[in-house]
This record gives C-alpha cells, sequence and structure tokens, in this order.
C-alpha cells in the first residue's frame, strides 16, 4: 500500500504541468480500461474455445473438496443483479484516506494519490520538494521489504504445490495442464496484441520492442510482481525506449496499480473453467457482470505475487461459482502469475510509449533531447 501511494504521487508530481497531465491521464485511464475489457473478453472467448473443464473429473473434485462444495453450488446457481453495482460505485471516493490504508481498498488509495499529486504539481517547487523527497525515500523502503518477500516465496510455492498433490491426486494435477494451456494460450494472443499496438501507432518494429524491454519482462517473469519490478521499467523506459521522463514516471506506477490485463484475462479463463468443473451454466448477462467485476477488481489491485487468486474469489462470488474452487487452480497458480505479471508489466511500457507518441505529436512534451536531462 505505501509503495503504490508514493509511486503514484511520484508519478503525478514528475508532470511539467497541469494541462499535461490533464491530457495524459485521460488518456491512460480510457487505454486501460478498453485494454482490460478486451484482455477478459480473450480470456472468455479463449475458455469457451477450448472447454478445459471437462478435461477434469469434477465428481471427485467435488469428494476431495469436502461434503460442503455441492452445498456451496446449490446456494450459488443464482447469478447476481447488476443493481448493485452503482452502490459499489459509490464507496470508490475515498471517505478516509487513512481508513482507506488501513482496509486495503487499493482504488480509494490510488484516487487520493493522485488528489494529491495534483496538488503538488499546482504548488511551488520550493513547498512541494520536502514531500517528494519523502515519498522517494518511502518507495525504496518499501521496494527493500517486497526484496525480502520475493525470497521466501520459492519455500511457499513449493508447499503450497506438495499439499494440493496429496490431497486432490497427481490425475487432476495432470488435468489441469489443459487449463494452463489455456491460460498461456490467451496470454500469447494479449501479447501479440500489444506487439501490433506498437507496430501500428509508434511505427517500431515488435523485435526491437522486445530486445528493448527483455530484461524487465524477465525480472517480471521471475519475482511474479509488477511493483517490484517497477524501477527497472521506469528505467527502461526512459533509457532504452527513450520515454519521456514525465510520462513514464506517471504510466508506469499508475499502470502497475490499474492495468492488471494480464491479470483479468486469466479471471475469465478461471471462471470459465471453475463454471464447468462444478456444471454452473452462465447466462449471457452473468457473463456480463463478470466482465465489469473482472475490470473493476483488475483495477486498483496491488501488482504483487498471488493477488490474482484474491481477485478470483471476488469474480467467482459475483459470478455465483463456488470459492472453493480456487483450491484446485492455486497449485499451478505460480507459473502462470509469473507469465500474466510478464504480460501486465509489457502493457504497462506499452502503454507508455503509446502515450509518449500521443503527447509528442499533440507538442505536449519537451523535445527527444531534453529527456536524458530529466533522468536520475
Amino acid at each position: 500500500m505505501p509503495l503504490i501511494f508514493a509511486s503514484v504521487v511520484r508519478g503525478l508530481s514528475a508532470s511539467e504541468n497541469i494541462e499535461q497531465l490533464q491530457h495524459m491521464g485521460i488518456g491512460v485511464v480510457v487505454y486501460f480500461i478498453i485494454t482490460t475489457t478486451v484482455a477478459i473478453m480473450i480470456g472468455l472467448g479463449v475458455a469457451t474455445l477450448i472447454n478445459p473443464g471437462s478435461f477434469v473429473d469434477a465428481d471427485t473434485l467435488k469428494q476431495s473438496l469436502g461434503s460442503g462444495t455441492s452445498q456451496i453450488v446449490s446456494s450459488q446457481m443464482v447469478a447476481p443483479s447488476l443493481s448493485e453495482l452503482p452502490q459499489k460505485l459509490l464507496t470508490i471516493l475515498p471517505s478516509n484516506p487513512l481508513t482507506s490504508m488501513v482496509e486495503g481498498q487499493m482504488l480509494q488509495v490510488v484516487i487520493f494519490a493522485m488528489i494529491m499529486g495534483v496538488a503538488l504539481v499546482m504548488m511551488p517547487a520550493s513547498q512541494s520538494r520536502p514531500l517528494l523527497d519523502l515519498m522517494s525515500s518511502l518507495q525504496e523502503v518499501c521496494m527493500t521489504v517486497v526484496g525480502w518477500a520475493m525470497r521466501l516465496a520459492p519455500i511457499a510455492v513449493f508447499g503450497l504445490m506438495a499439499q494440493l498433490t496429496t490431497k486432490i491426486g497427481l490425475n487432476a494435477i495432470l488435468g489441469m495442464g489443459v487449463y494452463v494451456a489455456t491460460v498461456l494460450i490467451g496470454l500469447l494472443i494479449l501479447f501479440m496484441l500489444y506487439l501490433i499496438l506498437i507496430y501500428v501507432f509508434s511505427r517500431e518494429a515488435p523485435a526491437q520492442f522486445l530486445r528493448n524491454i527483455r530484461e524487465v519482462l524477465l525480472l517480471a517473469f521471475s519475482t511474479s510482481s509488477s511493483a517490484a519490478v517497477m524501477p527497472l521499467s521506469i528505467k527502461t523506459a526512459v533509457e532504452n525506449l527513450h520515454i519521456h521522463a514525465s510520462v513514464s514516471q506517471f504510466v508506469i506506477p499508475l499502470g502497475a496499480t490499474i492495468n492488471m490485463n494480464g491479470t483479468a484475462l486469466y479471471q475469465g479463463v478461471a471462471t470459465i473453467f471453475l463454471a464447468q468443473v462444478f456444471g454452473v451454466d452462465l447466462s449471457i448477462g452473468a457473463l456480463l457482470l463478470v466482465v465489469v467485476t473482472a475490470v473493476g477488481a483488475s483495477i486498483g489491485s496491488p501488482g504483487t505475487p498471488g493477488v490474482g487468486i484474491v481477485i478470483l474469489a471476488m469474480v467467482l462470488d459475483t459470478a455465483g461459482i463456488p470459492t472453493a474452487g480456487i483450491v484446485l487452480i492455486m497449485g499451478v497458480d505460480r507459473i502462470l502469475d509469473m507469465s500474466r505479471t510478464a504480460v501486465n508489466v509489457c502493457g504497462d511500457l506499452v502503454a507508455a510509449r503509446l502515450m509518449h507518441s500521443w503527447m509528442m505529436k499533440s507538442d505536449m512534451l519537451e523535445t527527444s533531447s531534453e529527456v536524458a536531462m530529466q533522468t536520475d
């Protein structure tokens, strides 16, 4: 929570003026919403076409998960209504920012951080500099703590997969290969879509773009945390992709918070998969609600390992699918988490590159010769 707060504040305050911030902010938010929606639609489409749930024995699964699973299925078969969404939208604005931080309301914290960042842009530099230095120190402290957590993650994943294998059997794990392949196919389609956007709107060869960002993608794949690679992403954007410093420091931290396209695609595949396993028939209205919920849940979720499982529980509950099925996919989630994090980070860099090109065409940025002067 402190990492995202400090990063968003620093990213917004890196803008030269409020007009540039306004144009870039509107463009980034619209882009993130559209691409996240497209990502989950890809996930739903691929999962419906491949039908991975048919490769898992549902009866054996229910016996492994316990007798309470069938009761959960029967009690959650009714698809929820869209009438609940307006009430949820009213809770977006934070009435108490400190309470939002304590309760883990990420989207409310992001909005509060954006308000602070805009205020710092409008303040004299002599008055805003001390607070920005404090945010910088806070960001470094959080990155150190994240590094400690990354060292413990492999041990925890080993224990989790060993426990799952002994609980539901080796055959169920082998049957999950189709589910894993479905998610990876969807992520590959989304990844290719990013490269097409780079070629069409920035006129940059996809191979050259991949060479410039390969180190960031490898680090994102190994750490499963878009927040952990955020400093390297910003450095790569400025030095390798030649993106303006104010654009990279605004788009990438914001993207690490609200641009979870790979995670959204994963939610779609997992939802269809578990619905097929438990025999839950999703109507068009239920699928639409899944799209809305997954997009909303992906926005404001922390860029830390395993957060996709937490978001998935919310999406499944909305669609009327038993959340007890999460134990089935949790054992293979690590490799999927690594893959979707790499796609998330690639999406942040693509967004920064497209925003830079758009701002340059709009004459909203300084010349590229001044970019190096703003890199620290």
